[in-house]
């Protein structure tokens, strides 16, 4: 079993990416956020065009990325999922940024598949080691293909936590979601079945649900 982890807005109290936007970049960012709303662009070039916007030295950068605040009730629910199911966070974010802010947290160390950071003079730069050329959403991270290559090596079903954009592709493969934010909205004007949720507290209380509502799960957390 699987569980797919978004990270801004999710293990994160807030989006990451545009706190720092708005703390070290021009106003200007906003209207490039519009653009990729409005589907003029694609989240690889939204990204790009506004992590150059980026101005400020690395150690301004790093204490940054120490005070992202995290949801705290993600640790009982990873200690209780983590006994039949692998973890993962997945997300269009940076790579370094959600390193820093779980290793400052004491959170335990996950695998993190997102964008990879890089510090340049002033500011920072971006690459893509999970894009998907041939995915449709135009993420940085193709999140159904690193889905699909966890649960093969896994098994079992896949289950996304997640509450954005980024999140709507692998939305409509997952066996279970659990959905908050714009991806409530994505959900129900697709028909995709959801479990609605604000912290990892509600995800807990749906999950320990899981052994009279799925009876395979019962072998696994009796196993």
């Amino acid at each position: 079993m699987l569980f797919v982890i978004d990270f801004d807005g999710t293990l994160s109290v807030r989006d990451t990416v545009d706190a720092m936007l708005e703390k070290f970049a021009p106003p200007e960012w906003e209207e490039v956020e519009q653009e990729w709303l409005d589907g003029h662009i694609t989240a690889v070039q939204c990204m790009q065009k506004q992590l150059r916007m980026v101005q400020t030295d690395n150690v301004k950068l790093e204490s940054f990325f120490r005070g992202i605040q995290l949801d705290a009730s993600f640790l009982p629910f990873y200690k209780h999922v983590s006994q039949f199911s692998k973890v993962a966070i997945v997300s269009d974010g940076l790579d370094h940024a959600i390193k820093v802010a779980m290793k400052n947290a004491a959170f335990p160390e996950l695998p993190i598949y997102a964008n990879k950071l890089h510090f340049v003079p002033d500011g920072i730069d971006i690459s893509w080691p999970h894009l998907n050329a041939s995915c449709d959403a135009g993420n940085g991270v193709c999140k159904c293909a690193v889905a699909q290559n966890l649960s093969t090596d896994v098994g079992g079903p896949v289950v996304l936590v997640g509450d954005g954009k980024s999140d709507a592709c692998l939305a409509k493969s997952a066996d279970v979601v659990f959905a908050k934010g714009s991806l409530i909205k994505y959900c129900e004007k697709e028909g995709i079945a959801y479990h609605r949720f604000q912290t990892f507290a509600d995800v807990l209380s749906q999950v320990k649900k899981w052994p009279q509502e799925f009876p395979q799960q019962a072998a696994l957390l009796s196993a």
